[in-house]
């Protein structure tokens, strides 16, 4: 078996390593040292030289001016944004778009994918439910009138909801299907309440009374909620993973040169084990992301469903990336509450990727049914 990277996807590395190298971490807005909101905006300069270096549209078809890249590549490229704390709406635009592609009408794709692959469209998804905890799919519904879809329900936690043009809704109908609306920011009978994050970034509460959607943006193929609900989970191991390796990377260069009794205290017993600990961590996140991420973009079967890789990559992902910045601040000392040094923006931006992908136990659970209802022969 071959687990190199293609040279598609190791270009794009390099595309965002120069994107992302004009990024300094400790210029991000600091939750603990803003009260409210922490901007009135998400990196709008970073936004437009990743659409000049078409990162936009790593996975989007040539007649849209992407690169027809899979997901691989995208996380590559999201593993990169979080070493740096990238604040701009990524993943959420790239899985949205891609969702379009795949399973959109053809005139929604020609009205959006070209704009969106030049930054000109933001798009988001509304993936947390009414609580966070409950199903996304069941927080709204739809119903079908003449040529519209209508939904009433609430959506919860909308990552840049604020800022984008369309928020992909999942919402199930009276037969129990789930379709796909997207529903622009302004329009009749839809309303956004602000909430915060961990990382003092804006969410959206987004409160659905009745809101018309024509036919042309709604999405009603079979399985496109699931597929898109992976991809946007595997996109963020891929952000837990990045941000784990650059918080580690940290905690090496400063165990190095700090000093006790002489000798530096990364050569210390207790303090080499724990870090060890921490890069096994990372090590297992990152081949179980790329489990998951090359399911989702080969469509190859398995023992399990690609469902049951996507939970097993969130498993690592969300106990390791707290892991990994738990021990960082232990072996950082009070240097690493120290808010003009990086690394308490980084525990807050992980907190908020462990919050959104959930605790590992339902995930356990997720995959225990999984494997009852398959078993391995």
């Amino acid at each position: 078996m071959d687990f190199t990277f293609t040279e598609e996807q190791l270009a794009a590395v390099e595309a965002a390593k120069a994107v992302f190298g004009g990024v300094a971490p400790d210029g991000v807005p600091s939750p603990a040292i803003t009260a409210g909101a922490v901007a009135d905006d998400f990196d709008r300069v970073l936004w437009t030289k990743l659409a000049d270096a078409d990162l936009l549209s790593l996975l989007l078809a040539a007649e849209y001016g992407g690169a027809g890249l899979d997901a691989i590549a995208l996380c590559l490229v999201l593993r990169e944004a979080a070493k740096v704390l990238a604040r701009v709406p990524l993943l959420e635009s790239s899985a949205a778009a891609v969702a379009v592609q795949a399973y959109g009408g053809e005139e929604l794709k020609a009205e959006l994918l070209a704009r969106a692959s030049r930054g000109e469209v933001v798009l988001t998804v509304a993936a947390n439910g009414r609580t966070g905890h409950d199903p996304a799919e069941l927080a709204v519904t739809a119903r079908r009138d003449g040529d519209a879809w209508v939904l009433d329900g609430v959506q919860t936690a909308v990552p840049w909801a604020e800022y984008a043009d369309f928020t992909v809704v999942p919402a199930h109908t009276g037969g129990g299907r789930t379709v796909l609306a997207l529903v622009p920011r302004v329009h009749e009978g839809v309303v956004l309440g602000e909430q915060i994050s961990t990382t003092g970034e804006r969410l959206g509460e987004l409160r659905l009374e009745s809101a018309r959607i024509t036919a042309r943006d709604v999405i009603d193929a079979d399985g496109a909620w699931e597929w898109l609900r992976e991809l946007l989970a595997t996109g963020t191991c891929a952000l837990a993973l990045g941000l784990g390796e650059r918080v580690l990377a940290m905690t090496s260069a400063y165990t190095g040169k700090r000093e006790q009794f002489g000798f530096p205290v990364a050569t210390f017993q207790a303090v080499a084990v724990q870090a060890a600990d921490r890069y096994i961590d990372l090590r297992a996140m990152e081949a179980t992301l790329w489990q998951a991420a090359w399911r989702i973009s080969t469509g190859a079967g398995g023992a399990l469903p690609a469902s049951g890789d996507v939970a097993v990559a969130k498993i690592w992902a969300s106990e390791g990336v707290r892991r990994v910045v738990q021990t960082a601040q232990h072996l950082h000392g009070g240097f690493g509450a120290d808010v003009d040094y990086p690394l308490h923006r980084y525990h807050a931006w992980a907190k908020q990727l462990e919050l959104s992908l959930g605790p590992a136990a339902a995930h356990e659970e997720a995959l225990g049914d999984l494997l009852a209802a398959h078993p391995l022969g």
